[in-house]
């Protein structure tokens, strides 16, 4: 048995796969918060990666029956990876990697401008065919949603579908052990996912003050099975994760149009290929009931499902298959995890500590970027020891080129 069972009066069991791994205490209260819920089924799982979150604790897995926390999902739905193996090796890159990082830095916006200056820069402006593609696929149900909840229109929508966003989210070019080329990035549902996730938890909370619902933490507010909100928010997170997953194909397609134009030699991708999200839920089957599964970034790992388990800026990511472990509802880690704050890391670490963290790889190593340094977060090693009963690792990657949010 590779996790440890914690036991709390009038809770159900938390099963954390976090030997070898730190969990700050805050995290841990709000492990055992969920834990308390009357709508939790069977147990929580607490992923290597697991670090406090707003409401329910990043890198945990809840399994619902009849009701969903829309926290819990979070305001970034749909988060998620995707990765492509191409036939290119570490050979046929170009000797300086700066071009490629410009080129892909101007297929793909990135970052985010302030209001108060006017377009934001992580928007289209004229948005290119692939997006005007993927936005007929989720424009129809989207005027729907927005029949109900019209201030969900005035969001950045279709502008910003095929767009990175900031914080951790990114665009890698990385090497695999055999020096095999791939392309892999990081993103969610944008602005409109986060509208949306806000409107709804709010709701949410609105809800339980009404109905005098008494919670260990008021951001666990839910929505249950038959309730006013509840339909609305299923359609709703359901909308936001095809977005999310639109988005990543998107910028998938920009990057490879953007590699071919630095690099001259013919290439073929998909070789190999994942898309998964990490902040979500969805329906499953469990221990014979139907129930909501959230994770809240975790990836599902049932057996033979490949997903994705970056490290940070600096550090190894693999591609692993899933065992289809029943006791972390098939789930395994959606990255190394954080182990301080972006602020501590800004005010702890220098931009000479950036610059020697990410030797070898072509990024940006300004003090914007700290925040994201390789020693803000856990160790990659220790997190995958941790979860070995969970996945097998196919793939380990490491990074060439970098382009942050």
């Amino acid at each position: 048995m590779n996790y440890n069972e914690i036991q709390n009066d009038n809770a159900l069991p938390i099963k954390m796969w976090t030997k070898g791994v730190p969990v700050e205490d805050e995290a841990m209260q709000q492990l055992q918060n969920v834990s308390r819920l009357p709508i939790v089924f069977k147990h929580v799982a607490a992923m290597p990666d697991v670090h406090y979150g707003i409401g329910a604790t990043v890198g945990s897995v809840i399994p619902t029956f009849k009701a969903i926390i829309p926290a819990a999902v979070g305001v970034d739905i749909g988060c998620g990876m995707m990765a492509c193996k191409t036939t290119l090796m570490a050979s046929d890159l170009p000797d300086s990697l700066g071009p490629l990082r410009a080129a892909i830095e101007k297929a793909v916006p990135h970052g985010m401008s302030p209001r108060r200056y006017g377009r934001d820069k992580g928007s289209w402006d004229t948005p290119p065919p692939e997006t005007d593609a993927a936005w007929t696929q989720l424009v129809d149900e989207f005027e729907q949603i927005c029949e109900k909840y019209p201030r969900l229109k005035n969001t950045n929508n279709y502008k910003q579908l095929g767009t990175l966003g900031t914080g951790n989210h990114f665009i890698e070019i990385c090497l695999d052990e055999a020096q095999a080329v791939w392309v892999m990035l990081h993103s969610g549902s944008r602005g409109v996912g986060n509208a949306m996730g806000t409107h709804f938890i709010e709701l949410a909370k609105k809800d339980a003050e009404r109905n005098n619902v008494q919670l260990p933490d008021k951001d666990l507010a839910y929505f249950e099975e038959g309730s006013q909100y509840f339909g609305d928010y299923v359609q709703g997170v359901g909308w936001a994760q095809k977005f999310a997953r639109a988005n990543r194909e998107v910028m998938m397609l920009r990057v490879i149009e953007a590699m071919r134009q630095v690099i001259t030699k013919p290439f073929s991708t998909h070789l190999e290929a994942v898309n998964c999200h990490h902040n979500y839920v969805q329906r499953e089957t469990h221990f014979g009931h139907d129930v909501f599964v959230t994770r809240k970034g975790a990836v599902s790992a049932k057996a033979g499902e490949l997903g994705i388990i970056p490290g940070s800026m600096g550090a190894k990511s693999y591609i692993v298959r899933g065992k289809g472990n029943p006791d972390s509802f098939m789930s395994c880690s959606h990255g190394a995890g954080r182990k301080m704050s972006r602020t501590k890391a800004k005010k702890l670490f220098s931009i000479q500590d950036q610059i020697k963290a990410t030797e070898g790889v072509e990024c940006r190593k300004d003090a914007d970027v700290i925040d994201e340094i390789p020693m803000a977060y856990k160790d990659i090693d220790a997190v995958m020891e941790a979860q070995k009963d969970l996945v097998e690792v196919v793939y380990t990657l490491k990074q060439v080129v970098c382009v942050k949010g």
